[in-house]
């Protein structure tokens, strides 16, 4: 190990009391998934480590056995179904999610687990910094800092690299969390959900590497930007209805007004009403607007008892400061 992994170690070794689950899903990564099982079994020797396969056609699963991982497998095709399957069935004092394609570093994972525990953290994601330019293309560098400025500017600042797939979770994150995504979207909505119930996170800079020869991505840079894109307008009506719902109050309103001014200018004016199909538009937009307005205020009501019903499920749980006190005490 180099000074920074054996400085990493040693502080993991502080809380290797703690049952640690690395969670790794698995598409058609056989270039890759034995070499990163490897490298996080000796960042993280007390861990276990669990590679779910997601409908393979190479020989990724035997691989990973080999490399000493738990391997299961989620036939419903997506890596929001895998990490569905993984939340659900593991159990686990500390969750890491990564990627099985070898991008990203597996000895910042003891440093991570710090962070997470020395400050009672639910979440520390492992922001990516490029090693190489061709670690992070271009569009997919864009799309992130897009999609990534949206939801700050929707639900709030905290992440600067919110599509990070290398993430530090405690067990009351992971157990509180009612996944919906399928595919690639689950990192928005993982990082949706902390912002939303308001879960003390942290980002921390991580190294992040270009995928080795004839290792493929399986993102598809437009086709999933659009999927996760469709998934914060879904989150954004789930999680902050009055909000949408206000937007489009006020949109239809303005355009109301500007079509019904001439008719009412003219009826005071001469006391008729000669554009009536104007006159009708006018009214059916200030109805929409208001039938919009009385959605947002009901639909918020309704988020509210979600969001309340999450919390109290989020505070049945365990803390990691609770955690790491009991595991303290035991030894």
């Amino acid at each position: 190990m180099n000074d920074q992994a054996v400085l990493s170690f040693m502080g993991y070794t502080r809380f290797a009391n703690l049952e640690v689950a690395v969670l790794l899903p698995c598409y058609n990564e056989s270039r890759t998934v034995g070499t990163v099982v490897k490298q996080f079994a000796q960042s993280l020797p007390e861990a276990k480590i669990y590679v779910y396969d997601n409908n393979s056609t190479d020989n990724s699963a035997v691989l990973a056995a080999n490399a000493g991982a738990i391997v299961r497998s989620e036939t419903r095709q997506g890596k929001g179904h895998v990490v569905r399957r993984m939340f659900a069935d593991i159990e686990a004092d500390i969750f890491i999610m990564c990627d099985g394609d070898g991008t990203y570093d597996a000895s910042a994972a003891p440093t991570l687990i710090e962070v997470l525990v020395e400050n009672g953290l639910d979440m520390v994601v492992g922001a990516r910094e490029e090693k190489c330019d061709e670690a992070y293309p271009p569009a997919h560098k864009f799309g992130n800092w897009l999609l990534t400025s949206l939801v700050k500017g929707i639900f709030g600042s905290g992440f600067s690299d919110m599509l990070s797939g290398y993430r530090v979770m405690s067990s009351r994150f992971v157990k509180s969390f009612p996944q919906m995504s399928r595919g690639f979207e689950i990192e928005t909505e993982l990082t949706i959900h902390a912002l939303q119930l308001q879960m003390p996170s942290a980002e921390r800079l991580t190294d992040y590497h270009e995928r080795p020869l004839g290792s493929t991505s399986k993102l598809r840079t437009i086709p999933d930007g659009f999927q996760i894109l469709m998934q914060i307008a879904v989150m954004l009506k789930r999680e902050r209805p009055l909000f949408l719902f206000n937007l489009l109050f006020t949109s239809l309103a303005l355009a109301s007004i500007v079509v019904g001014t001439p008719v009412v200018a003219h009826y005071f004016e001469m006391g008729t009403v000669p554009r009536l199909p104007s006159a009708i538009l006018a009214t059916g937009l200030m109805i929409l607007a208001f039938l919009c307005l009385f959605c947002g205020l009901i639909l918020d009501t309704v988020t509210c008892g979600r969001n309340e019903a999450k919390r109290l499920r989020y505070l049945e749980l365990p803390s990691i400061n609770t955690l790491k006190a009991a595991t303290e005490r035991s030894t």
